[in-house]
């Protein structure tokens, strides 16, 4: 007899408990995925963006206020 032919027939008990013992093996978790960017750089990020408006905003309102003073009427000054 050769040991490729052999073939094992599996044996359940009729009567009686049936054990199956297993045994713990290391589970591994999923990987956590970590922000690119941190939280107080994006904080900063859009403090600075925040900044930007008001400075364009600021240069807007004095090319107006230049705009009235150096030849448009001005609502202000009509009479």
């Amino acid at each position: 007899m050769s040991s490729a032919s052999t073939t094992f027939q599996e044996v359940l008990p009729k009567q009686g408990l049936l054990y199956n013992e297993e045994i713990p093996a290391t589970v591994l978790c999923k990987p956590k995925l970590l922000p690119l960017k941190s939280v107080t750089l994006e904080k900063l990020e859009r403090m600075q963006k925040e900044a930007q408006e008001k400075v364009r905003e600021q240069e807007k309102q004095e090319e107006l206020q230049q705009k009235d003073v150096f030849g448009l009427p001005s609502s202000d000054f009509s009479m």
